[in-house]
């Protein structure tokens, strides 16, 4: 593992800063996703990941790009201080979350709610924001139980409960009723 994050110590600050954005979404990602992301975090990704494919450090085939090995991703997120993890996928499940509502589409809510969840509930900053995720969290609850995968779909619901506050059976009822 050392001799990964000394080839991406090795990169410019935007390259590693790139590896460190899709290490975060796990092994691979399409390029249809780094555009979206790029487009919503005002980042330039798909110049930088194309000089970590040249570097050997990640694949691109079949319109994805995959980390060459998962000791390569482990160490590109592991790059991100402990401290900052939960604040950046914080950070990307609202962002995403803000083209829920708008594209419909399933991949962008799943991915989300996985990010925001991964978080969890002690990143979120603005008391508004709690409500969102939960709402997200059912949203994906939903979906899943469509796609009848229960035991996620218990996990989104189980999720969304988590960023829930008190007093939210009085305030929000119906979101209440409908995770319980």
């Amino acid at each position: 593992a050392m001799f990964f994050t000394n080839s991406i110590e090795a990169l410019s600050e935007d390259v590693k800063a790139s590896l460190c954005v899709l290490s975060c979404f796990g092994s691979s990602a399409e390029t249809a996703f780094i555009k979206t992301l790029e487009r919503l975090l005002q980042k330039t990704l798909h110049n930088n990941l194309d000089a970590a494919v040249e570097e050997g450090l990640l694949d691109k085939k079949d319109g994805r790009y995959h980390f060459s090995h998962d000791r390569i991703q482990e160490a590109a997120y592991n790059m991100i201080a402990i401290l900052d993890q939960g604040r950046f996928h914080f950070s990307y499940g609202m962002a995403l979350a803000s083209l829920v509502a708008g594209e419909g589409d399933d991949s962008i809510l799943l991915t989300a709610a996985n990010q925001l969840n991964l978080a969890g509930p002690e990143a979120v900053q603005e008391k508004s924001q709690n409500v969102i995720v939960a709402n997200l969290n059912l949203q994906a609850g939903k979906k899943a139980m469509e796609m009848s995968d229960f035991v996620l779909a218990y996990s989104y619901f189980d999720n969304g409960i988590s960023f829930l506050r008190k007093k939210h059976w009085e305030e929000h009822y119906t979101l209440s009723l409908e995770l319980f």
